[in-house]
């Protein structure tokens, strides 16, 4: 296959930047991490299943609360939607202005990073955490942001409503039938010191809808036929409910040491160059390991058919941007050479200590299927014999 000039370059800058992202740090840059996260400032993330819930005006009130103890509290960020309980929560406590940005001839409003940064307050409230900042700016999101706050030792609350996580992305797909754009990695949860779920019925929420206090009168009956629906309220409290339950599950297991050590669990999820087919099984394995607070590898097998020079720009670009989607989600990322899938899959597992392996459904027709049957059953055998598990995701 030939590529022409730019596209040469812009391969190498790909295969540059997730070879960078991916470089593993040697002691001393680990020792110096050690000393940073020790003056990094707190996180607590409000969590809610849907708009309207009552996240900010929770972290308004807790802000406000500080704020009379004397703490040094400053509104770095809010979205009120114009709801006038918001409002009426914002009086008393210090805003730091946000910056004008002129982006495609409109006049937009974003948070101030250097002023916040200058003023460098004990504690900052930086609402819409999955917010995608305008081009240009310092950071290209605002979780971005909170986290070089916390870095400089800023305090941050913040909030975010459940269908804006990562790997819950196609979950939510699947309830509500729409694709939430804004989403966060896993990660940014893992690095909250605390995460608090703002919890309604159905019935509270439904009613705070009809009366107003969710969105204009114009919009209401629209939400009332789409997202507010009882069944869709229900199936998103459900996986708000439980991703708070999985986060304090797994700060108890790093805070509270087990009588009895136990051996980590080491889940491998198995791509390829498909895109859609690898998000899902990357997405599927992080939930996996998740709920079991296990390690996490993600594997891409490059077979001799596969190299870069036989395989398009495009396939090349969707591989390196699961593999980016992976190192977001908490992944480590495994490239193996072998001559055949199969054979990567086994030798990877057995010099990587794993104890599950997931991979997609095996997609077998009546030219393959013997030839393709033999080798799953030398993958199966093989898994056996180690005591690995193996996982076919649907």
């Amino acid at each position: 296959m030939i590529f022409n000039h730019h596209e040469v370059l812009i391969h190498k800058y790909l295969i540059f930047a997730i070879e960078y992202k991916m470089k593993k740090v040697d002691d001393a840059h680990y020792f110096l991490n050690l000393i940073q996260r020790s003056k990094r400032g707190k996180f607590k993330i409000y969590i809610g299943m849907i708009a309207g819930v009552g996240k900010t005006c929770r972290m308004l009130r807790d802000a406000k609360d500080l704020f009379r103890n004397g703490i040094d509290v400053q509104i770095g960020y809010i979205e009120t939607h114009g709801r006038a309980e918001t409002e009426k929560l914002l009086k008393g406590l210090p805003i730091i202005p946000c910056k004008k940005v002129f982006y495609k001839g409109k006049e937009l409003e974003e948070m101030n990073m250097e002023a916040i940064l200058q003023l460098h307050p004990e504690l900052v409230i930086v609402d819409e955490l999955a917010h995608t900042n305008v081009e240009g700016s310092r950071n290209e999101k605002r979780w971005q942001d909170v986290m070089e706050l916390l870095d400089a030792g800023i305090n941050v609350l913040s909030a975010v409503n459940i269908q804006h996580i990562e790997s819950l992305n196609e979950e939510v797909k699947n309830i509500v039938g729409i694709e939430v754009q804004e989403r966060i990695p896993d990660n940014v949860l893992q690095e909250a010191d605390e995460v608090v779920n703002i919890d309604l019925t159905s019935d509270e929420l439904i009613e705070r809808l009809k009366e107003g206090k969710i969105y204009k009168e114009d919009k209401i009956e629209s939400a009332l036929n789409h997202f507010f629906t009882p069944e869709h309220i229900l199936q998103l409290r459900e996986l708000a409910l439980k991703e708070v339950a999985l986060r304090v599950s797994r700060k108890v297991e790093s805070e509270v040491k087990p009588a009895i050590p136990t051996l980590q669990k080491h889940f491998l999820g198995c791509i390829g160059t498909n895109e859609k087919r690898s998000r899902h099984i990357i997405r599927k394995t992080a939930r996996l390991t998740a709920s079991t607070n296990a390690k996490f590898s993600v594997l891409y097998v490059r077979t001799p058919q596969e190299q870069n020079d036989k395989i398009s720009l495009a396939a090349q670009r969707h591989l390196i941007n699961n593999f980016i989607l992976a190192i977001d989600l908490g992944a480590e990322v495994i490239q193996y050479e072998a001559p055949n899938i199969i054979d990567g899959i086994i030798e990877v597992c057995q010099n990587n200590h794993i104890s599950s392996v997931c991979i997609g459904k095996p997609r077998l027709n009546l030219t393959n299927i013997i030839f393709a049957a033999f080798r799953y059953r030398h993958l199966f055998n093989s898994l056996s014999k180690s005591d690995i598990d193996l996982i076919i995701l649907s």
